[in-house]
């Protein structure tokens, strides 16, 4: 791999610390999503700052506000591997809270016009940003495109199908496809109300139908239909092993997790 750290080019400190990780479910793979010269791959002197101003334009960005370049990394046309927030520190770049947890975010130096076409050597450069992810950085097997989960055309269309086809070096064989487990069945619509601990106790076909759901998940509930302190005190600890507020009221967070979540 050819690795490029931030000292080497040129990278300014972060406003803040970075949040870190032991590590994610995999890579989720990026473009610049703006013009890029058609040209670049025959210069190379002008990829470190390309990167200085991808870093530059996202600190500056007051929306989002990033506190460093999004990505975990940026691959140039040469097949180089820029360090961007690196190993061990969550992305910015992929979306949100969980999707920034989940997957680390990688970034080739293409657009929607002018560059928009991986060279091979960058081809070679993703698979190297990712392999050093999955040893270094924890990184699972999932290879992913940015629009996995998201709503965006990112990483553009030759990109995507690259990933689609299990991001396989050039001349190498496929790599296999990763395929992730199908969407637990969504539960029980919101009834509306809040299953809470009141006086005197609730007694609600709601309430039999989430103990219900707390038996089947192994906790030791009685499916009588009274929410009485022993159901508030299964809602606080389910709350607390999801990480949701432990106020044990069944509301619309803890109900949707009841059943949003799959049952080991």
């Amino acid at each position: 791999m050819q690795f490029v750290s931030r000292a080497q080019w040129g990278a300014q400190p972060p406003r803040g610390d970075w949040r870190q990780i032991p590590g994610t479910r995999g890579v989720k793979i990026h473009y610049e999503g703006t013009a890029v010269p058609a040209d670049l791959p025959a210069d190379h002197d002008r990829c470190a700052g390309r990167v200085r101003a991808i870093q530059n334009a996202h600190m500056a960005d007051r929306n989002e506000g990033w506190i460093d370049i999004a990505y975990t990394a940026v691959v140039c046309p040469h097949g180089q591997v820029f360090e961007g927030r690196g190993a061990h520190h969550q992305t910015g770049a992929n979306g949100g809270a969980s999707l920034n947890r989940d997957h680390y975010a990688v970034c080739a130096m293409v657009g929607d016009s002018g560059l928009t076409e991986p060279t091979e050597a960058m081809l070679h450069g993703l698979r190297d940003a990712v392999e050093w992810l999955q040893r270094d950085g924890g990184a699972g097997g999932e290879i992913k495109g940015h629009r996995d989960g998201y709503a965006t055309s990112c990483p553009g269309g030759p990109l995507y199908r690259w990933v689609q086809a299990g991001a396989p070096r050039p001349g190498g064989p496929a790599a296999p496809v990763q395929v992730s487990p199908p969407p637990a069945p969504a539960g029980p619509e919101w009834p509306g109300e809040y299953l809470a601990l009141r006086s005197p106790m609730l007694h609600d076909e709601n309430v039999r139908r989430w103990q219900q759901r707390m038996r089947d998940r192994g906790w030791p509930i009685e499916a009588d239909g009274w929410f009485g302190p022993a159901s508030a005190e299964t809602a606080r600890r389910f709350q607390a092993e999801k990480g949701l507020s432990s106020d044990g009221v069944v509301g619309p967070a803890t109900w949707a997790a009841s059943w949003n979540s799959p049952v080991t």
